[in-house]
């Protein structure tokens, strides 16, 4: 694949401190929709997870697919 989109996942609240990390940013689609146009960043130490990738593969939907099939102490199914 030569160009592709990642959807990134940070811990509540952080926002404030991520963006500090963004070296820079340039709206490549959409300028029009202002603060939610499509942006390039640059960024240094950024500390975020990939929560969906370029494949499709979301990890919050495989997590608690995981999560699901962990037996609990005690519990039958």
């Amino acid at each position: 694949m030569k160009h592709g989109t990642v959807y990134l996942g940070a811990i509540g609240g952080a926002g404030a401190l991520i963006a500090k990390q963004i070296v820079s940013a340039e709206v490549i689609a959409y300028p029009k929709l202002g603060p939610e146009a499509v942006r390039r960043l640059v960024v240094k130490d950024f500390p975020v997870i990939v929560i969906i990738d370029h494949e499709g593969n979301n990890l919050d939907e495989i997590g608690k697919a995981q999560y699901s099939r962990v037996e609990k102490p005690g519990v039958r199914r």
